[in-house]
């Protein structure tokens, strides 16, 4: 019984372990876009990006299987499948992003990624948004502002005002973009002024964790500037709209428009898998691999990239990138002739979006966790994000096809019908 695995949690993990849903779900299988429940029912997964190509896809389980039947080791030895799939994932990447560096979780990278802005620029000041999430090593949790540390906030990081939809930095969405930069440039001069200096700033290309309050093509221009004035690096961290969910491009990067410094990847690399790292141009990674002795025994292994190689194939032998884009477009069609008076917005990029839940002008967090537990209830599995956790997050394996997203929208329609406001 679910109360049952709840208590045992408690007893042997300890308190507040994060879980989904009022009354949690025990998955025991996933195929495709779906998953199982222990009582034999299926979801329609809408949130879990990880699975990229879809839960379980034979040829990366295939890739694994067949790999650690043969060989799994450190890359202290040799192993040609390390430098393969570096070769395959490098071609993907402009801007002199040449060499690449694996790690086991996005949050790994992320830490290497700080320390590669530190080393390339010898100084230790880093800025991101006060709204943002990028990982839970100790560095990377500085970053983030959900819980602030024991012996509070380090002095050489900033945490500048995120885009907002709602409450549009600078008065309005058109005045955000340059906002967004003058709060960066002020953090620059902060950490100046301290004695930091400027390192970089890490930033998702879409704002996944803020909700992506309408950001385009264009947007972080400014931004690029006052950063590359003052001699920083931009971090730029693809673990949620990288390998082709954005649809129209196959990085974040490339559909805002401009050069990182660092790209680090994660939860979709390996379908699954464990398996995370980033991309870097040739001096900034020498830079960090003179100023840092990194190894990590797990990283770069055979069977990582196995099944990361096998996911990066699948991608462009299923055609998932292309799914993204026109099954995407055909959802948030569909997501957008959703009414209801609480809906401030709904966006998307490829196959991700968010719908605004707004009572009055202010977030309603309360109302879209209300959403999300009645779409559980009829089969569907969301998230939610954003300050007030108050925009429905949906993020479905590539292979989502049309029928899964009228599936996904005549639900949301019956249930925000039958919702008080």
């Amino acid at each position: 019984m679910t109360s049952d695995l709840m208590a045992r949690r408690r007893r042997l993990l300890g308190p507040n372990v994060p879980i989904f849903y009022d009354e949690p779900v025990e998955i025991v299988r996933g195929e495709g876009v779906w998953l199982w429940d222990a009582a034999g029912r299926r979801y329609l997964d809408c949130y879990n990006n990880t699975a990229h190509l879809g839960h379980c896809h034979p040829r990366v389980v295939r890739a694994i299987a067949d790999q650690a039947a043969v060989l799994n080791t450190h890359s202290r030895y040799l192993h040609r499948g390390l430098l393969e799939y570096a070769e395959a994932l490098t071609t993907r990447f402009g801007h002199g992003l040449s060499q690449m560096l694996m790690t086991c979780t996005g949050s790994e990278a992320n830490d290497v990624a700080l320390r590669m802005a530190q080393a390339a620029t010898g100084k230790a000041g880093l800025i991101a948004t006060d709204n943002t999430y990028h990982g839970n090593t100790t560095a990377v949790a500085y970053l983030s502002t959900r819980r602030p540390p024991i012996g509070g906030w380090p002095a050489h990081v900033r945490r500048v005002p995120a885009p907002d939809s709602l409450a549009p930095l600078g008065g309005s969405l058109a005045a955000q973009p340059q906002a967004f930069a003058d709060g960066v440039a002020r953090a620059i001069d902060e950490l100046e002024a301290a004695g930091h200096g400027f390192a970089g700033i890490m930033l998702c290309p879409i704002f996944a964790n803020e909700g992506t309050p309408g950001v385009g093509p264009g947007f972080l221009d400014p931004t690029v500037e006052v950063v590359r004035r003052a001699g920083g690096m931009i971090l730029c961290d693809e673990v949620q709209p990288g390998f082709g969910r954005i649809g129209s491009h196959f990085w974040g990067h490339e559909l805002l428009g401009f050069a990182p410094d660092v790209v680090t990847l994660g939860k979709p690399m390996g379908n699954g898998h464990p398996v995370a790292g980033l991309v870097a141009r040739p001096e900034v990674m020498a830079a960090f691999r003179e100023a840092f002795g990194y190894f990590n025994t797990f990283a770069g292994n055979p069977v990582s990239c196995a099944a990361a190689m096998a996911t990066l194939q699948v991608i462009d032998d299923e055609g998932l990138m292309e799914n993204a884009r026109e099954v995407g477009a055909h959802a948030l069609d569909l997501l957008r002739g959703l009414d209801h008076p609480l809906i401030a917005d709904t966006r998307g990029f490829g196959l991700f979006f968010g719908i605004e839940f707004a009572r009055d002008g202010q977030p309603d967090g309360d109302f879209c966790g209300r959403v999300v537990e009645a779409a559980k209830a009829r089969g569907i599995l969301l998230g939610r994000v954003g300050r007030a956790q108050h925009i429905l997050k949906m993020r479905p394996p590539l292979p989502f096809a049309g029928a899964h997203a009228e599936m996904l929208a005549e639900t949301l329609d019956a249930i925000l019908r039958e919702m008080p406001e």
